[in-house]
């Protein structure tokens, strides 16, 4: 199991940031800071990036604090929709060239590139966000997503006043399915005669899905058009479009994915309709990185951030599930010794 480390004490960070675009389009964010022994961090963002008040904001917020912890510089590269596994490993490589160590790719995307760069760059520490790698420099940082999910789904079963539940998932892959799954297991052991519609947004290799919030409202109109008064979305910046859509349905439910997207600013106005979001606390996993390199004892293999040790939850912001706390603690209690166990397909 995993520890999390608490670093409390602060530094003040004197950083000029500079917002530019490379040659092939994406976006890259710069901060400088001064010393031969500054410790340089690179983080390469999925689709989306930074602002997309789930999954990459997640990882921005460990990189910010690591940054102010330990007077950093940090550069920020961002994947674009319809790039090539080529772009992902110069984007990567570039970081590294740079002197940037260590070099985060968020999401599993960068699974292949992460592979074929590390190997070349044996001397640079390597961060994968939800995925796997074998290589011998990498930190592989995942989470049982399913888990928390299983909690959403307890809480959506508690609170439908129908028993009619949607899941929006961005792009049909195996990590999306575990949000699925673990969901859909949460609502049928709380409410064995409760209906799921499970929707994914794109498929395959198309990954738009997690990146185009007009999908997420279409998909999302859809399911309470069909009377569905509780509605998941585990789909990055797609899911601001369910989250929408809900808040225009009277009485409707959205449940938020990867940040606590009710004190999100940019969707805090539907903060009324969210009933909690499916943290994965992926700041905290990078800065687990980021600190272990600095103290020069660099993290490698995989390490899983689970339920027991708060890396995943389930918010708490409106107190829209106070009147079920004890439900969710006694499903959650359940889950971390054992009793329950959580699918991860469905």
């Amino acid at each position: 199991m995993r520890r999390v480390s608490k670093i409390t004490a602060a530094c003040a960070v004197t950083a000029a940031l500079a917002l530019t675009a490379t040659a092939c389009g994406e976006s890259s964010t710069e901060s400088t800071s001064s010393g031969k022994d500054t410790l340089k961090i690179g983080m390469a963002f999925d689709v989306g990036g930074r602002g997309d008040n789930s999954f990459n904001d997640s990882a921005a917020r460990g990189l910010d604090k690591a940054k102010a912890e330990f007077n950093a510089e940090t550069k920020e590269l961002t994947a674009k929709n319809g790039e090539t596994p080529a772009d992902r490993e110069q984007r990567l490589a570039s970081l590294a060239e740079g002197g940037y160590n260590p070099v985060v790719g968020v999401g599993f995307a960068y699974k292949d590139a992460i592979d074929a760069v590390s190997a070349k760059y044996p001397k640079t520490n390597f961060g994968l966000v939800d995925s796997v790698s074998e290589q011998k420099n990498v930190d592989s940082i995942v989470f049982t997503e399913e888990q928390g999910s299983y909690l959403a789904g307890v809480a959506a079963a508690l609170k439908s006043k129908n028993g009619k539940i949607g899941f929006i998932g961005g792009v049909d892959l195996p990590l999306i399915k575990k949000f699925a799954a673990g969901f859909e297991q949460g609502v049928k052991d709380t409410d064995p005669k409760a209906s799921l519609q499970i929707q994914y947004l794109t498929t395959g290799t198309d990954l738009s899905g997690f990146g185009a919030p007009d999908k997420g409202k279409a998909a999302a109109n859809g399911m309470l058009d069909k009377g569905i008064d509780v509605i998941y979305a585990a789909a990055g910046g797609s899911g601001a479009g369910s989250i929408e859509a809900v808040a225009s349905k009277p009485g409707a439910w959205s449940i938020g994915v990867d940040s606590d997207q009710a004190k999100d600013p940019a969707l805090k106005k539907y903060a009324s309709t969210i009933m909690t979001s499916v943290v994965k606390n992926v700041d905290t996993g990078v800065f687990d990185l980021v600190k272990s390199v600095k103290d020069g004892k660099p993290l490698t293999g995989v390490h899983a951030y689970s339920l027991a040790e708060n890396g995943v939850s389930l918010t708490t912001t409106g107190g829209h599930i106070d009147d079920i706390k004890a439900k969710l603690d006694e499903a959650k209690k359940k889950i971390v010794d054992g009793t329950i166990k959580v699918k991860t397909t469905t």
